[in-house]
């Protein structure tokens, strides 16, 4: 199946519209079939047609793949059981002896896979404040071969530069991932700045329906598309068909999901600012945020993440958390529901008190993910919460 369903356009939203789809030729369905078979018929033994267990190929799945590298700009792209066994699979491709950069604002999943299998392996890591590129070009060490960049940061949202960070992976022979989750390739195109390879959790806004979990991973070259194919496909944490046709069919809609997403978000950052018992609201929107130049020149938009600080801690934390009535409280993001989360309990549970604190992600700390609503009932459950605080 081809890469650009319509090969003449590189535009997000037509490239999103025909997600999944083949060749238009008489016959050929607008939606794309659903295959679920695992087993496909071989020809004479050694000459295999394209397809022949769906471990190895599905036809669904390589639709979605296809897709996906093409939103990306990408070689090739592998569809993974969840965000965290993509990830898993860019991390296999470290050896004992080498080293990770990382940036220090990352999610818990990602420190979880970095400290509990990586660092056992005999990986070396070194977490770096991204936000000074001088800072991680002196993290790099002859031994570096990757430089992992989580922007905007999760649950902090900040920016980093991709393109100097990358630059800088580069010039030390180290590859440059980056986790796109956040921004989808709607308001980031990573392999355009420079980076190596982009991961995405596909349960969050790809798909974008909060009910599917899936990871991916888009290499910007076939050799480095090669080894992470092989990983997938040896490894067996294959996307399912029927996940497949799910997010194909999400990222349909991705593009005006997006922008209201993002509409939304600078909408109630702006009014989280003005509110009594809010602290600190951390939104690469607001002009007061320290990474908004950056993320003005390098995003298409602000993305549909906000966090903030509640004053008085967990306590404060939790009775806003509970006297919500729209927003519900629970795991994951990026679904057209609004969600609320509380990091230091949830997403980087897995991440030492103390180390959780020096990143400045204390226990009053609540993380928004914006949905579709209309923002007039956004508000006016937030208000009523806080107000119950």
């Amino acid at each position: 199946m081809p890469a650009v369903p319509l090969a003449m356009t590189h535009r997000i939203e037509t490239l999103a519209a025909h997600a999944g789809c083949g060749d238009r030729v008489s016959g050929q369905p607008i939606a794309p079939p659903l295959s679920l078979s695992t087993s496909f018929v071989l020809g004479e033994p050694g000459k295999h047609g394209a397809y022949a267990y769906s471990r190895l190929g599905n036809p669904s799945r390589d639709g979605l793949e296809a897709t996906l590298a093409s939103l990306e700009g990408g070689e090739s792209a592998a569809a993974f059981a969840s965000g965290c066994a993509a990830m898993h699979a860019v991390l296999e491709l470290l050896a004992p002896g080498d080293h990770l950069v990382a940036c220090a604002d990352v999610y818990g999943g990602t420190y979880r896979l970095v400290e509990r299998f990586l660092k056992p392996r005999g990986v070396e890591a070194t977490w770096v404040d991204m936000g000074e590129s001088h800072d991680v070009d002196q993290a790099m060490r002859q031994t570096t071969k990757m430089v992992w960049i989580e922007t905007p940061t999760n649950p902090l949202l900040r920016v980093f530069d991709i393109r100097t960070l990358a630059d800088i992976a580069h010039a030390h022979r180290a590859i440059c991932v980056v986790d796109g989750t956040f921004t989808t390739p709607v308001l980031q195109r990573p392999l355009a700045l420079g980076a190596d390879l982009v991961v995405h959790s596909m349960s969050k806004y790809l798909n974008g329906h909060s009910d599917v979990v899936g990871g991916v991973v888009v290499s910007a070259s076939e050799e480095l598309a090669e080894h992470v194919r092989f990983i997938q496909r040896a490894g067996g944490a294959v996307l399912s068909p029927f996940d497949a046709y799910l997010v194909a069919r999400g990222l349909k809609t991705l593009p005006l999901r997006m922008a209201r997403h993002c509409d939304n978000a600078c909408a109630l950052a702006d009014w989280l600012v003005d509110q009594r018992r809010v602290g600190t609201v951390h939104y690469p929107g607001l002009p007061d945020h320290a990474d908004h130049a950056l993320a003005s020149r390098q995003m298409e938009g602000f993305g549909g993440m906000v966090s903030f600080e509640v004053e008085g801690g967990l306590d404060a934390a939790r009775a806003l958390l509970t006297g919500l009535q729209l927003f519900s409280f629970a795991e994951s993001l990026g679904g057209i529901e609004s969600l609320i989360g509380h990091p230091a309990t949830m997403s980087h549970a897995s991440v030492p008190a103390s180390d959780r604190q020096a990143r400045g992600i204390g226990d009053g700390l609540i993380r928004v993910s914006v949905g579709l609503e209309h923002i007039e009932d956004l508000v006016a459950d937030l208000s009523r919460a806080l107000e119950a605080v």
